[in-house]
């Protein structure tokens, strides 16, 4: 596809691809950590509508997340060839209706917001700032993707509290392993960008940890495991769990040991990357079997 083409597609087309609901692998990994934090509150079993509040609410809140991303990168982002084409990037779309949609979806996860409680009410107002501040993340910290980690964190604090309406030490536990996940399949999702990223100037992790980014990514996995090991034991998982979080350590290894390999291809790390939606499910299976069985 070349700009032309963009520019003369249908709107709703473009506002898909703005939202990135034409690429659900990123939604999807907002929305593992939210259920994770709600199955496990919930002993397995949420309430029906609880669950369709908690979906509706991530992909509302992605949905921002990625217009304000793309409000704030507008001209980066066509120096960079995995985002060139972004609607705002190229134009397809101007400031203007970028910002409507923008306020829209967020006015759409506030009204959901307010069917939680309060503690969950008052999250979902702390994790608007993040969202907001993590583009300009990259202009001037050097590690961006934690700043995004920690936006990731809030999607457990939320959904485990909109069920028991505090934050146990179990909580915590599955809020750390979340962060370590996000920190370790963004990282390899920024190498496909490292380039691109030195050239413009712009931070972000793959190039703060250099020629030991492998290295990095094995230790958040590791940490992501152990983190989700003690959150076991706190929660009193069974034996499901165990053999869901085995084999999840698994294929977080095989990933690690993909990212020696030299001169590796970029859509290998955008492989690895979606690779990581289905960890998340094999998890969050884990999670309601563990606590159910």
């Amino acid at each position: 596809m070349n700009l032309s083409d963009f520019k003369a597609e249908p709107l709703w087309l473009t506002v898909i691809r703005l939202l990135r609901w034409d690429k659900p692998a990123g939604r999807l990994i907002l929305m593992i950590p939210a259920l994770w934090g709600l199955f496990a509150a919930a002993k397995g079993l949420p309430p029906l509508t609880l669950v369709g509040v908690i979906v509706l609410g991530t992909l509302a809140t992605s949905a921002t997340g990625c217009v304000i991303n793309d409000l704030w990168d507008r001209d980066i982002d066509p120096q960079v060839e995995r985002t060139r084409n972004r609607p705002l990037a190229n134009r397809a779309i101007s400031i203007q209706i970028g910002l409507i949609i923008a306020l829209i979806a967020l006015v759409c996860a506030a009204v959901l917001a307010f069917y939680l409680n309060r503690l969950s009410f008052w999250l979902c107002v702390a994790a608007v700032p993040i969202i907001v501040v993590y583009p300009l993340a990259k202009r001037f910290f050097p590690i961006p993707q934690l700043v995004l980690s920690l936006a990731w964190g809030f999607a457990v604090l939320i959904s485990w509290s909109a069920v028991t309406a505090d934050l146990t030490p179990a909580a915590w536990c599955l809020w750390g392993a979340v962060v370590f996940w996000t920190l370790g399949f963004d990282t390899v999702y920024a190498l496909s960008d490292r380039e691109d990223d030195l050239k413009v100037g712009i931070n972000s992790s793959a190039i703060f940890f250099g020629d030991r980014t492998a290295a990095a990514v094995g230790v958040f996995f590791a940490l992501t495991t152990g983190l989700l090991a003690y959150f076991a034991v706190l929660s009193g998982l069974s034996w499901p769990f165990w053999i869901g979080l085995a084999l999840s350590a698994i294929a977080w290894s095989r990933q690690y040991s993909r990212l020696l390999e030299p001169d590796l291809p970029r859509p290998v790390y955008n492989a690895i990357f979606a690779n990581n939606v289905w960890i998340g499910f094999l998890i969050l299976g884990s999670i309601i079997l563990g606590s159910i069985y």
